[in-house]
């Protein structure tokens, strides 16, 4: 299945575009485990389809993230010796225009079949994620929906970042497809289930 690529001028269009779409920022917020009741990520979506937003209204404040990924990512490029495609862009599933994903960056000339995630966390988080060479679960099912939304995504490396740490400051691990392949089916059909879910209590609030 392929998927849409949309791109945009500018970061409030994106934030926009990103909006009442289940992105992958979004996923841990609405899974929630079997016999217990919906998280509050799935009422965030149902509002989010109706409510007239204004831009700082979008995402929760990412001003540190935002700030130290471009040097994250540069940094990459030197040690790594690849190049970038940074494009603003957000994946679109094409046959589910509610199922999302907005990398950070791609491999350039990869097709999209390589990804980057750049993750700038506290200095302890970091540190744990170097020791133990683990995505934060908190990340996890970010991480999915790389997989999910582009079938073609073969390889999905996280940068993480922390210039306040003399040694360390950055390193990647790297997920492939291959390793997460039992994850994604249930977790695919979960989304869809949850975004259906979503669409009809939207059709009965608008009907009231």
């Amino acid at each position: 299945m392929s998927m849409k690529i949309l791109t945009f001028e500018t970061t409030e269009e994106w934030l926009l575009a990103r909006f009442k779409r289940l992105t992958g920022s979004k996923v841990s917020d609405v899974v929630v485990k079997r016999g217990t009741g919906q998280k509050i990520g799935f009422y965030r979506l149902i509002a989010e389809h109706i409510v007239n937003p204004g831009i700082e209204d979008l995402e929760k404040p990412m001003d540190r993230g935002q700030t130290l990924e471009p040097e994250a990512l540069d940094r990459y490029e030197e040690m790594a010796g690849v190049k970038l495609d940074r494009t603003k862009v957000l994946w679109v599933r094409e046959d589910n225009d509610n199922m999302a994903i907005s990398p950070d960056a791609t491999k350039a000339e990869s097709n999209n079949t390589e990804a980057y995630e750049v993750k700038c966390l506290s200095s302890a988080n970091h540190i744990k994620a170097f020791i133990t060479q683990q995505i934060p679960e908190e990340y996890h099912y970010q991480m999915l929906q790389y997989f999910i939304v582009n079938d073609a995504l073969e390889k999905l490396t996280f940068v993480f970042y922390d210039p306040r740490l003399r040694v360390r400051d950055l390193f990647t691990i790297t997920i492939t497809r291959a390793e997460v392949l039992a994850e994604l089916e249930e977790l695919a059909i979960y989304e869809r289930n949850l975004l259906e879910n979503v669409q009809a209590e939207v059709d009965k609030l608008l009907t009231f």
